[in-house]
């Protein structure tokens, strides 16, 4: 199997894995739990907040909050931001975001709120002036993703966190890291958020656990409600194991992450090098000098994206179209179509996606292959 969908999930660690294991057998402990074998897993569970504090930059453990991934730390940071108050007010955010923000925000609108999506260049790039200006009293959080999960492409997260510092300091400003974290430096300091949403399986870890970052005295409104976890900030009995195997995960990542860059940025271009040498016409989507070392987003025109896909499939080779997250069939994608693609070129784009476990000579290994499954589709058609 050739594997070039990353993005959607990575292969686990073997540092996540090793950490994970004690907590699968001998400590089986609830953390939320008083005696001795509860004390166990909770007592491991914080020293993992701590240094996951410690890799993000944060000023203090309890900042962190564990959650089951990406889709409700979004959830959280966007609708609990909304709704914490004596009323629902607004988001603000960009209509390229993953379908967690744009769903919570519109959850939050149908609750009286409001949620206004801002528009994007052919890039993907959205620009801060363009939310400064959506931005008023009444805005609650500005969510704006670090980079896409489609494309690639890498927003001015920073510059949009200051310009709302300086204009509207009550205004919180959310960014999923979820896509980025792998390969690009997310603290609090390097991106100036209040908030950050990462998903442990897109960088190792495991799937089905993520976290949020909250600027101290940032107030949130829940939305899972029950046994008041997490300092009531996320209700629900703690995945010790997801939590442990993640925050391992992350340190692996941020060792490896100068590595990461050159070899997987090098199996990148590779790849667009090679596929472009053989496929004429092909077209490399996003901002080409702002983008994920890991993302190809690649048009074939004249070809069938969803066709390809089930042939590069029977071909052993992964890739997708659109985001993962998207259950079903393929639709077009509401990232190209904000970035101005019509029905016909966006139903001819594919995401490849590379990962920590590939080396510089995998790009242009896999451009091959791709390249034979497209030349026998001529010929069968």
């Amino acid at each position: 199997m050739r594997y070039l969908d990353h993005a959607a999930t990575t292969f686990i660690r073997p540092e996540s894995r090793a950490a994970m294991e004690p907590f699968l057998s001998e400590r089986f402990g609830n953390a939320s739990g008083i005696h001795s074998a509860a004390r166990s897993v909770k007592n491991a569970m914080e020293e993992a907040r701590e240094r996951a504090a410690e890799l993000l930059g944060a000023r203090r453990p309890l900042e962190i909050v564990f959650t089951g991934g990406g889709t409700e730390a979004d959830n959280l940071a966007v609708a609990g931001s909304a709704l914490a108050g004596d009323r629902p007010r607004g988001v603000i955010t960009t209509a390229v975001e993953h379908e967690a923000v744009l769903e919570a925000g519109a959850f939050v609108a149908k609750l009286g709120g409001s949620c206004t999506i801002v528009g994007v260049d052919s890039t993907g790039m959205v620009r801060a002036e363009d939310l400064l200006a959506e931005t008023d009293s009444e805005t609650a959080v500005v969510s704006v993703m670090a980079a896409n999960n489609e494309v690639g492409t890498i927003q001015p997260v920073r510059e949009i966190a200051e310009l709302m510092r300086a204009e509207f300091p009550e205004v919180a400003v959310h960014t999923d890291a979820v896509q980025a974290f792998v390969s690009e430096d997310i603290t609090v300091q390097s991106t100036g958020a209040d908030l950050i949403s990462l998903a442990a399986h897109k960088f190792g870890g495991p799937q089905g656990v993520g976290l949020l970052y909250v600027r101290t005295g940032h107030k949130l409104e829940p939305t899972i409600h029950g046994g008041g976890q997490e300092m009531g900030r996320r209700s629900g009995t703690h995945n010790v194991a997801g939590i442990v195997g993640m925050v391992a995960a992350m340190e692996a990542s941020v060792a490896d992450r100068d590595a990461f860059r050159k070899r997987v940025g090098e199996a990148r271009d590779g790849f667009e090098a090679e596929l472009s040498r053989v496929v004429p016409g092909l077209v490399v989507n996003g901002n080409t000098a702002q983008r994920l070392v890991q993302h190809s987003h690649v048009r074939f025109p004249g070809i069938s994206a969803e066709t390809l896909l089930i042939r590069l499939d029977q071909a052993g080779i992964c890739a997708a179209a659109g985001s993962a997250c998207q259950s079903g069939a393929i639709d077009i994608s509401h990232v190209l179509e904000a970035m101005g693609f019509d029905d016909v070129a966006a139903g001819e784009c594919v995401r490849f996606s590379f990962g920590w476990v590939d080396e510089a000579s995998d790009g242009a290994a896999a451009a091959h292959e791709v390249a034979a499954v497209l030349n026998a589709m001529e010929r069968v058609a």
